[in-house]
């Protein structure tokens, strides 16, 4: 097993995987790391759906075209859930809140999945596994994959995470540098340097892009997350939340 400095320095994002299967005692590893994250109250607001049936994953992949869903191994489903403890609470009589109409609750649940997803994507670097995380999932067509996935209400889908054994090694992407992340005490007010040492970010990530290994690209860093803002400008998640039992109030 890797250590903790390679498993968390080291990880970048696999899209292609070997045929191999995950084994066993590995998967059960991450199973426990995913249980042991921390979560919000301790309530567990979120639940994981394991993927290994490859008809679904195809299924998944025809919705996304994103082809590491139907080559990987496992295809894990990290989802926020209510519908675990309204169940529970319906058989014991009490009274559930509408705490998913409010704007707290979604967040709840989003950052329960999403520590649960990191602690599988840490479990996995760590023994040796690829990774991918696909948040396309959870906006590409939010109502078909609810009902892939048989979800109920009160569970909607957060992020997906693709599992197996890397058949490649991609080069390391270039992050912001410590000073465009870690702020003392309060928010940088120094609002002309910062952007400076971003437009520089910009140029390290225009100049990685068009020299990494395995397909290179004009891209920046600004414009093509922009990019993706204007895309996303599409989605009709907060309808899809109704659907599914959200009905955000305040």
């Amino acid at each position: 097993m890797k250590d903790i400095k390679e498993t968390l320095l080291e990880r970048t994002s696999v899209r292609r995987y070997e045929r191999e299967p995950i084994p066993a005692e590995t998967l059960e590893f991450i199973y426990d790391a995913v249980r042991n994250t921390p979560t919000s109250y301790n309530g567990q607001q979120f639940s994981v759906i394991d993927i290994d049936d490859q008809e679904l994953k195809e299924k998944l992949y025809a919705l996304t075209n994103q082809k590491q869903i139907k080559t990987c191994n496992h295809f894990m489903v990290f989802c926020s859930d209510y519908n675990k403890i309204t169940r529970l609470a319906e058989k014991k009589g009490f009274d559930v809140p509408p705490f998913t109409d409010t704007m707290d609750g979604v967040t709840i649940g989003i950052i329960d999945a999403s520590l649960a997803m990191m602690s599988a994507v840490v479990a996995a670097q760590a023994c040796g596994l690829g990774s991918n995380c696909i948040g396309y999932l959870r906006t590409v067509d939010p109502a078909a994959v609810a009902e892939l996935l048989k979800l109920p209400k009160g569970v909607f889908v957060v992020c997906g995470l693709a599992l197996g054994v890397p058949r490649e090694h991609p080069d390391l992407k270039p992050k912001q540098p410590k000073d465009l992340v870690f702020f003392k005490n309060e928010y940088r007010q120094d609002a002309e340097e910062m952007v400076n040492e971003l437009e520089a970010y910009d140029n390290v990530v225009k100049e990685y892009n068009h020299t990494r290994s395995g397909g290179t690209t004009d891209n920046d860093w600004c414009d093509h997350i922009l990019d993706y803002y204007r895309h996303a400008m599409s989605y009709r998640i907060l309808e899809y939340l109704k659907n599914q039992g959200y009905d955000i109030k305040h």
